[in-house]
């Protein structure tokens, strides 16, 4: 057993000193995750321009926590018609570029968060007054907390993959 330890350990040092060489016996380059590799550049700068990145590729944001509202539904029509126009006014924010984020927690939590939105804006204000708009905030069924958070600034860009990876909506 000490033996294969032995040539295990051996193995495994050998193989992290491969050498690799160039062109014309030049150095080769270090692979892609090695600590002092150096990725080009990439930075476009009108994308982080329309985006409203700062120097960091980031901006605020306006987090939502949906928790349970006081209002007891026992109706189950009913509060099938406020879940769809939740889901809906979810989608107009979406399409008009106010929310960026939406979706329900898997899990109970003892703070009663249901849901979170992430808002497009800086404004708790704005919003607030967005958040308003959702049928289900509206009967009571959810009340919200707001957050301010820092993100980064291409996060409203998943939206457009979401949509080619959704066969339908809910």
């Amino acid at each position: 057993m000490k033996k294969f330890l032995l040539l295990l350990f051996l193995c495994s040092l050998l193989s992290s000193c491969v050498i690799t060489k160039g062109k014309n016996g030049e150095p080769g380059k270090h692979g892609a995750n090695a600590s002092n590799n150096t990725p080009a550049n990439t930075f476009n700068k009108e994308l982080a321009a329309k985006l409203g990145a700062d120097q960091y590729g980031m901006k605020p944001y306006v987090v939502v926590m949906l928790t349970t509202g006081t209002a007891k539904i026992e109706d189950k029509a009913k509060m099938g018609e406020l879940m769809k126009g939740h889901l809906s006014n979810i989608g107009k924010l979406a399409d008009e570029g106010k929310i960026v984020v939406a979706g329900p927690f898997l899990e109970k939590n003892k703070e009663n968060y249901r849901g979170m939105f992430i808002f497009n804006t800086q404004s708790k204000e704005e919003a607030e007054q967005w958040v308003k708009t959702d049928p289900a905030v509206q009967a009571g069924v959810f009340s919200y907390v707001i957050f301010p958070w820092y993100g980064s600034a291409a996060l409203p860009m998943y939206l457009k993959y979401h949509k080619e990876i959704s066969k339908e909506n809910p």
